[in-house]
């Protein structure tokens, strides 16, 4: 396939037609759209990706644009509900006489109760988005365009408040991650900060009509698989050309912590959870690199032989003694894979990245690295 840097300008625009879904909901750390599209602009027709930790689906919708089929597993349920969102194809009004069925049809069940809820949401509005919630985790299967709508709900269920239109849900919030609630009802409280009553149907009209429009690239095969990547096998038909990933850097344990509120959307506790069960070991940098080193193992016995493995990777300021380089090599050591360059992603940009969340107040982190190996025949 031949790279056209026209695309690459499109890709760069998130507001763009064709690319609106991948910005569906926003989440705290992802790469660049443009980073798994380059590599992938090498594939052949009919290659086949892989993701490992595919957090919201950026190689899964790369792949998508260049109609590639891909595959792509996480342990957050967030990341999975809007990673399965990137790979479908549907009619607006198919979304949205969903969501009017269930506001005007489904009683709600378990409306949380206590401060933070008083002050994050407008009544009205927490009793429509309790209905929604209720009725999907009440589905064992989603259709298409239950997929969807819950992709679009995780989207707006907090975020800043606007002065025209309510782009939101919530009171005043971030819109990449959930701030903890005894943190987020002291800043309403000194701001006198009142959460908006918001038309429901009208946002997720708006929304949908925004996203899923004409210019969307055409369907590929795919699937996402909530699960454990060091250990998920068996249930792929394929076996895969490439892999492109960035695994969480060590240090990085709070991705669910830190998605709470769209977690208990989905069906979690009203509580934040800091159990990790499902995520990498992060205790040690020896723990963490057996457990990365478990995940490369398990995507060789998916792929092909000869398949390509491309890592974008990095570190935390003070938090690791090794490199990313180091972390990398040691972790690839005996797993099939003979790594053949690392050279450095160059500096972070727009929030893009994971080490640009981390920065320190001086403004310092530390460069991130692409990394290319091959699998042994």
């Amino acid at each position: 396939m031949q790279l056209k840097e026209a695309d690459l300008k499109i890709l760069e625009n998130k507001m763009h037609p064709r690319v609106r879904l991948n910005a569906i909901c926003p989440y705290f750390t992802m790469f660049p759209l443009t980073f798994p599209y380059r590599v992938l602009s090498n594939a052949k027709k009919g290659d086949t990706v892989y993701d490992p930790f595919c957090g919201r689906g950026t190689t899964n919708y790369a792949a998508r644009l260049l109609g590639i089929s891909s595959y792509g597993v996480d342990s957050n349920p967030v990341a999975y509900a809007i990673a399965q969102s990137k790979l479908i194809s549907i009619k607006p009004k198919e979304v949205i006489s969903l969501c009017q069925d269930i506001l005007e049809n489904i009683d709600p069940n378990d409306i949380p109760i206590g401060e933070f809820w008083k002050w994050a949401y407008n009544s009205d509005t927490l009793i429509e988005v309790c209905k929604i919630r209720s009725f999907l985790n009440s589905k064992k299967r989603l259709t298409k365009a239950e997929v969807v709508l819950r992709a679009i709900v995780l989207g707006v269920l907090h975020g800043p408040l606007m002065k025209e239109q309510s782009s939101y849900l919530s009171n005043q919030m971030p819109r990449t991650f959930s701030t903890k609630p005894d943190y987020s009802v002291k800043y309403w409280k000194e701001r006198s900060l009142v959460p908006p009553k918001v038309d429901m149907l009208s946002l997720i009209k708006r929304k949908t009509h925004y996203i899923f429009n004409e210019q969307l690239p055409e369907k590929v095969a795919g699937k996402i698989i909530l699960g454990d990547s060091r250990k998920v096998n068996g249930v792929f038909n394929e076996k895969f050309d490439w892999v492109i990933t960035s695994p969480p850097y060590y240090g990085m344990s709070t991705y669910e912590q830190d998605q709470w509120l769209r977690n208990w959307f989905l069906g979690g506790s009203e509580k934040v959870d800091y159990s990790n069960k499902a995520q990498l070991k992060h205790w040690s940098e020896k723990a963490f690199v057996k457990d990365l080193s478990l995940v490369w193992k398990n995507a060789a016995t998916n792929c092909k032989p000869g398949a390509k493995l491309v890592v974008r990777f990095g570190a935390l300021p003070s938090k690791s003694d090794k490199t990313p380089s180091e972390l990398l090599k040691d972790s690839l050591a005996d797993c099939g894979w003979k790594l053949r360059t690392i050279h450095k992603a160059g500096k972070p940009v727009d929030s893009k990245r994971q080490s640009n969340q981390f920065k320190n107040s001086a403004g310092k982190y530390i460069e991130e690295i692409d990394a290319f190996a091959i699998l042994n025949s």
